[in-house]
């Protein structure tokens, strides 16, 4: 064999060992693409950051309950601030606010965050749903902070399922013609039962304080 038929072929192997080696990486469930986890939103005002927002809503278009919205608040200043409310402008949602532990009001520590949404974590129910969003959508969605002022981002709308379902609306009514699943009737009356908050579950932890 010639010295170029030589290199034609030691490139050739080259080249099916690099496609074996890029499909590999993509297959099984350990595959790197599957810990790809979506875009979200995220602003930055003064000392305060907004990231990760979302608006969740159930996770059957068809069924109407109440919807969260989902965020991690960060305050980079050396005073705290209290999330006196967030609205969802060009809608009729209005969201109810309550911290970890399901009372009182949302304070962001000083050089620390807190998690909106979530077991154990502050909550901001839309308490009657948000009928006028769409899932894939955006929705303007403005946090109001007590030093800061309006914070406003635009956010996606998802269903609570998958990824999102822990973070989502802690009541789940059954779709229409169906009768209501084990979860959804437990849900319920946890937090009918304890009358407080988005989980009506103990706090499993409270606004983190943390060196940015």
């Amino acid at each position: 064999m010639s010295r170029s038929l030589r290199r034609g072929a030691l490139a050739a192997t080259a080249i099916v060992f690099s496609i074996a080696a890029l499909s590999a990486c993509g297959a099984g469930n350990d595959a790197q693409t599957l810990e790809v986890r979506p875009d979200n939103a995220a602003v930055t005002v003064d000392d305060v950051k907004i990231q990760n927002a979302l608006v969740i809503t159930q996770p059957e278009a068809r069924v109407k309950g109440p919807a969260v919205v989902s965020a991690t608040v960060f305050n980079n200043g050396n005073l705290p601030q209290v999330i006196e409310s967030i609205t969802l402008p060009g809608t009729a949602g209005t969201v109810k606010l309550a911290a970890a532990g399901g009372s009182g009001p949302i304070t962001v520590p000083a050089l620390g965050s807190v998690v909106i949404g979530g077991e154990g974590n502050a909550s901001a129910v839309i308490e009657n749903g948000l009928a006028e969003a769409r899932t894939g959508g955006a929705q303007k969605v403005v946090f109001k902070l007590s030093k800061t002022g309006d914070v406003a981002l635009s956010a996606f709308v998802v269903p609570s399922a998958g990824y999102f379902k822990d973070f989502g609306p802690s009541i789940v009514p059954a779709p229409p013609g169906a009768s209501p699943t084990a979860s959804a009737s437990a849900s319920a009356e946890g937090e009918h039962g304890a009358g407080e908050g988005e989980h009506g579950t103990e706090p499993s932890g409270e606004a983190t304080t943390a060196g940015h």
